[in-house]
């Protein structure tokens, strides 16, 4: 049947235009920016802010085209310490860094990696976290997110106000902040009261007197400003935080591949190592200062060959397998393939 002109005209009018639509479609599919919220705990002063992320954030927007960008969320504004892998696994943030420990019972395979003897530096302790990762020994905990990297702490130091502490008998009924599981039971083991509390709680919690001191890292404790309160260290390194750096899933799998090899690309070990990289340098810098200031410091360079301090040591750890184990997991296989990943990250 042959159409009218006037119909024929239009029809092809309208046909031109939906091709057209269909093009623009396309290129404009191309260049659609994405942003992803990145929700952490350190405060913007922080250089794991200023030296890790920022530039971490930088680089993939510049690889990208500027069509990934990374909007970075600092001091917990965007989501509580305890509760930020959570708030990424239901995409109430697109990225986040969780603390293991702030969710006791969450991540029991992985914070094996934690407990006194694996590691003597950030650097180890990220990578022994990303290499039981990425061999499988602990990826089943982190299912429901898309994990980027791992990040280790530097040992934990015990700070306080006042108070040495030399001997274990020494924390007996001091109230010292744990942020694990792990250092709280041998902060118990020692006699001491641990007390759970999120970093950004400390500064005000030290000054008020609620904690006597409290087991955490140099650098974060040179970041969150924390050397403006406590005056006395007992540098032992008695067990190492873990964390992780991950991603909502769904957005994800929603990138167009090019934008996911290029957050593939800036992720795993590569970030893993930057990361630990910023925790050892500050600590050294931070650790220097308080020694120059005249703070007290106390050195048990290897606190599980000490007659006194190997007991609450080996009891905290005693426990801790025992209470993965009770969990039906097979603590002792994890706990022999975190030994082989110390010795092979040890640098």
């Amino acid at each position: 049947m042959k159409l009218p002109l006037p119909l024929t005209i239009a029809l092809a009018t309208l046909l031109s235009l939906s091709g057209c639509s269909k093009e623009d479609s396309a290129t404009t599919g191309a260049n659609d920016v994405t942003t992803l919220r990145f929700s952490h705990l350190w405060p913007a002063s922080a250089v794991m802010h200023t030296d890790a992320f920022v530039p971490w954030a930088n680089k993939i927007e510049k690889e990208s085209g500027g069509r990934l960008k990374i909007e970075i969320y600092p001091s917990a504004t965007l989501s509580k310490p305890d509760a930020t892998y959570e708030a990424v696994a239901k995409g109430t943030v697109d990225l986040g860094v969780q603390v293991q420990g702030y969710i006791n019972g969450r991540f029991p395979l992985t914070q094996i990696a934690e407990l006194p003897g694996l590691s003597s530096s950030a650097s180890q302790m990220s990578c022994m976290l990303q290499t039981l990762y990425d061999e499988g020994v602990v990826s089943s905990e982190y299912d429901d997110t898309h994990l980027l990297f791992m990040i280790g702490s530097e040992p934990s130091t015990l700070h306080t106000v006042d108070k040495p502490i030399r001997i274990p008998a020494d924390m007996k009924g001091m109230r010292i902040r744990r942020p694990s599981a792990i250092g709280g039971d041998i902060i118990e083991a020692a006699g001491g009261a641990p007390v759970g509390l999120p970093a950004t709680d400390l500064y005000t919690s030290l000054q008020r007197g609620v904690v006597d001191g409290m087991a955490f890292p140099w650098s974060p404790t040179g970041s969150f400003k924390l050397t403006d309160v406590v005056n006395t260290h007992t540098n032992m390194p008695f067990y190492s935080s873990a964390l992780v750096v991950t991603m909502n899933k769904d957005k994800y799998a929603d990138l167009p591949d090019d934008l996911k090899k290029i957050m593939d690309d800036n992720t795993g070990k590569v970030m893993s190592d930057i990361a630990a990289n910023v925790f050892d340098t500050e600590a050294a810098k931070y650790s220097s200062e308080a020694k120059a200031r005249g703070d007290v410091m106390i050195d048990i360079p290897d606190p599980l060959n000490d007659p006194k301090w190997s007991i609450p040591l080996e009891a905290g750890t005693k426990k801790y397998l025992a209470d993965v184990s009770a969990m039906g997991l097979d603590a002792q296989a994890v706990y022999a393939k975190a030994k082989e990943a110390s010795a092979a990250c040890k640098s």
